[in-house]
């Protein structure tokens, strides 16, 4: 989710496929079903039933033959720009990957979609980021959000709840905590690294970087599967597809048509339909305090980033 707040843009030429499917197709319709795709991915991963590095590894992989095509057609439209648009993508990646796998390794411990619902914690730590280094003043709205998420964190991670779900609530918050530490920083440089019609070739770029990062933590940490086997693959293809390259590039494509408010709360769907898929398919059974914390953290999201509505 992306705390970038700029107002809808108008439509202009085809510069690639995305562009061309974005004119056709409501862009509130391309957000929900984006979001919905990445909300698969924690119950894909669960399925899979392979290691963070594992999953994040063949997450990236299997994404690349869609999206390589993809970026080429829209490198041959794009201004002679886009080639100097390498070193910040490739860096987001490197963060994506961090976070990819620390959110892989909460799945594990504290269920798919009280780990999704922790990445969250970004919308708090993004703009502290924008602050820092581009000095982007906080709306009051972020600031009375902060400790309403923070509190909300605490209880869907179950930290203090005897009868929270998942064999390590507290190591399962503090990994999806840094996840999504990890995870802003991906969204901030990739904001600051992409430019108009550059949006396939910097997830194109993010992929790969996160793909050998994922590589270089999963070997030491708990080994990579390169043999998976069935159906263990078959649920990595559906985790590369849906939730790498489907779901993202329709993020993609419908951001810039969008409202801040409208945007950021269609990308609600994908820690609402995290939760609800752990609960309703895969037997998760988070206690009501940590689905209290999951809604007030959700509840923080949504008041964070509507300060588009009051103007």
């Amino acid at each position: 989710m992306t705390t970038t707040e700029a107002p809808a843009q108008p439509a202009t030429a085809p510069a690639n496929p995305l562009s061309a499917l974005a004119d056709r197709i409501d862009a509130r319709v391309l957000a929900a079903v984006g979001s919905l795709c990445i909300s698969a991915s924690s119950m894909f991963v669960k399925l899979s039933g392979t290691s963070a590095g594992t999953s994040v590894f063949y997450r990236c992989l299997l994404a690349l033959p869609i999206l390589i095509p993809l970026a080429w057609w829209e490198r041959r439209r794009a201004a002679s720009g886009i080639r100097r648009r390498v070193a910040l993508p490739l860096i987001a990646g490197a963060l994506l990957g961090v976070d990819l796998v620390l959110w892989c390794e909460a799945i594990g411990t504290v269920g798919a979609g009280i780990a999704t619902v922790l990445v969250a914690v970004q919308v708090v730590i993004v703009p502290g980021l924008a602050f820092l280094f581009f000095r982007e003043r906080p709306h009051a709205r972020y600031l009375l959000a902060v400790p309403v998420m923070l509190g909300g964190i605490v209880l869907a991670g179950g930290i203090a709840d005897t009868n929270a779900f998942g064999p390590d609530p507290v190591y399962g918050t503090v990994t999806g905590v840094l996840a999504g530490a990890a995870y802003a920083g991906y969204l901030l440089l990739l904001r600051v690294g992409t430019g108009p019609g550059t949006q396939v070739h910097s997830v194109c770029l993010a992929t790969v970087s996160a793909g050998a990062v994922a590589l270089a933590l999963g070997l030491p940490w708990h080994g990579i599967d390169f043999a998976p086997g069935w159906p263990a693959f078959g649920w990595l293809i559906a985790l590369a597809v849906a939730g790498q390259a489907v779901g993202w590039l329709l993020i993609a494509a419908a951001l810039p048509r969008l409202s801040a408010s409208t945007g950021a709360t269609l990308l609600l769907l994908q820690p609402i339909g995290a939760v609800l898929l752990g609960v309703g398919l895969l037997g998760e059974a988070p206690s009501w305090l940590q689905l209290t914390g999951c809604a007030a953290v959700i509840a923080a999201v949504c008041f964070a980033t509507g300060r588009a509505r009051d103007r």
